[in-house]
């Protein structure tokens, strides 16, 4: 079968087209091309690639492996464009998106560039009579990242680049709905002189996945994804023994305060509602006004600003919001909407019946909002991943801030408020792991760490910044004594302490 996207093992393509998987272009709803299923064998032969590549990369210099990740974001930046086409062909976003989104990932890759610095131990000299003590940072050898479909460029760069430049060797399992662009960006990291084994990308399913898991050569596992999965994946890593960093699914708030810029916090909930329709683990779908006065103002925008979206391919700049991604995920999107209607919700802006002229197959559905949404429905507790935006009515911010604390996930929230002693009680005492304050999508940047808090993620260590170091590395403390020659010193029984 012609016209199959294989993997990247050992710095080459390789072929396993025994169970090869429709890639579509959302925007069309037309297959595209096809990518190949990895076997078992297949992922092994990653795995093995990385482990004989691990000794010497680990023993490459700090300020080499810099030096290559210089010169891979020099050419991530030369095939932006390119990179950027091929999310917005086979994700469905606009194309200003994927850029956006390539972007926020080679800011990792920037942050990465000083790993000289960051690998840097602490040194104590005279901790004892004529004795000193270090500690060191030392890479832990095969890791592995299983990435989801909704930033095929930016999530896997949230793994690789870090756990890379802290002298592991990589094996990649982006999603197998888009593959075109991680394996682009693949090539491009051996053209930056990496050398082969040390970054390998297999596509695949659950068999690939449960390799990687099971596997005794891999060390630590990042995923981001569905929080049933990263449960599975934590809790089979961990039980095999690996380190594992599993970042799950959301249903972030924004609560919209009397006082808020009404206008502002309209046009900042429509980005984060409806940016990447609705596909983004930090997208506002649950707005909580704060007054029925601030609500009814609220909606009221926000239906006005809905009639003014434009729902289109990526490929056009003027459009605000591109399809789904696969008919199925049309499906399960569409239903919650149905469910919602049938749970009593006020469905004030209703995007299931458009059909975009010349694009009559793509998985298109309009931005959908919904007024008067309790939390013991199923469309405020289950996380869409879609194009909805449930409004909540509450009559403080404390009964606001109560339904955001009773929620199973803690991903991201924000307020909208021009008092700055209401923000500040919320940044202090708000349980979840990533806060904006007028910001509705306070992701963090890269020389900070992103993840959740509640089943948001499962782990200790966020994803990138400073936690990435902590994540992908051993501390070993070296503690050191040379005695004085020709003296024979006597037998301490005693435990020994700070003389």
């Amino acid at each position: 079968m012609s016209n199959i996207i294989g993997h990247f093992i050992n710095g080459a393509d390789v072929a396993d087209d025994n169970r090869p998987a429709p890639v579509y272009n959302p925007a069309t709803g037309e297959l595209a091309r096809h990518v190949a299923m990895a076997s078992k064998p297949t992922v092994e032969d990653a795995i093995a690639a990385a482990q004989a590549a691990f000794p010497a990369w680990r023993d490459t210099p700090p300020a080499k492996r810099a030096r290559i990740m210089f010169r891979f974001k020099q050419l991530l930046e030369e095939n932006a464009d390119e990179i950027a086409a091929a999310i917005t062909a086979e994700h469905g976003k606009v194309f200003d998106d994927a850029m956006g989104e390539f972007g926020r990932g080679v800011e990792v890759v920037d942050y990465a560039c000083g790993i000289p610095e960051l690998l840097k131990g602490e040194y104590s000299r005279n901790v004892g009579p004529g004795i000193d003590s270090w500690s060191d940072f030392q890479p832990l050898g095969v890791v592995a990242g299983i990435t989801p479909f909704n930033f095929p460029a930016m999530v896997p760069m949230w793994m690789y680049p870090m756990a890379i430049a802290c002298g592991n060797t990589f094996v990649l399992k982006p999603s197998e709905k888009d593959p075109t662009a991680p394996m682009i960006v693949a090539r491009l990291f051996k053209e930056a002189g990496l050398p082969d084994g040390v970054f390998n990308l297999v596509n695949g399913d659950k068999e690939a996945v449960d390799t990687l898991l099971n596997d005794e050569r891999v060390q630590a596992i990042s995923f981001v994804g569905s929080t049933p999965i990263a449960e599975y994946i934590y809790s089979t890593g961990t039980a095999n023994g690996k380190r594992v960093q599993a970042l799950g699914g959301a249903k972030n708030h924004a609560i919209v305060m009397p006082d808020a810029d009404i206008d502002n916090a309209v046009s900042a909930l429509m980005g984060a509602a409806f940016g990447s329709c609705g596909e983004r683990c930090m997208a506002i779908s649950v707005a909580v006004c704060v007054g029925e006065e601030t609500a009814d103002t609220v909606v009221a925008k926000l239906k006005a600003e809905i009639d003014e979206l434009k729902v289109g391919p990526g490929t056009d700049v003027s459009n605000h919001m591109g399809p789904l991604i696969t008919q199925p995920h049309f499906e399960k999107v569409k239903g919650y909407v149905d469910l919602g209607v049938d749970e009593g919700a006020d469905l004030v802006a209703d995007g299931r019946g458009l059909v975009v002229d010349g694009y009559e197959k793509g998985f298109f559905l309009g931005p959908c909002l919904f007024d008067n949404v309790t939390a013991d429905m199923r469309i405020y507790q289950e996380e869409i991943f879609g194009p909805v935006l449930c409004v909540v009515r509450a009559e403080s911010e404390e009964q606001a801030m109560q339904l955001i604390d009773d929620h199973e996930y803690g991903n991201g929230t924000c307020i909208f408020t021009r008092d700055g002693e209401a923000a500040r009680y919320f940044a202090d005492n708000i349980k979840v792991g990533m806060v904006g304050i007028n910001v509705p999508l306070p992701v963090p940047v890269a020389y900070h760490s992103f993840g959740g808090w509640k089943r948001s993620l499962f782990g200790d260590l966020y994803a990138y910044g400073p936690d990435s170091v902590r994540f992908y590395t051993r501390r070993k403390t070296i503690t050191q004594r040379w005695p004085s020659g020709g003296v024979r010193e006597k037998a301490q029984f005693a435990f020994p302490g700070r003389q």
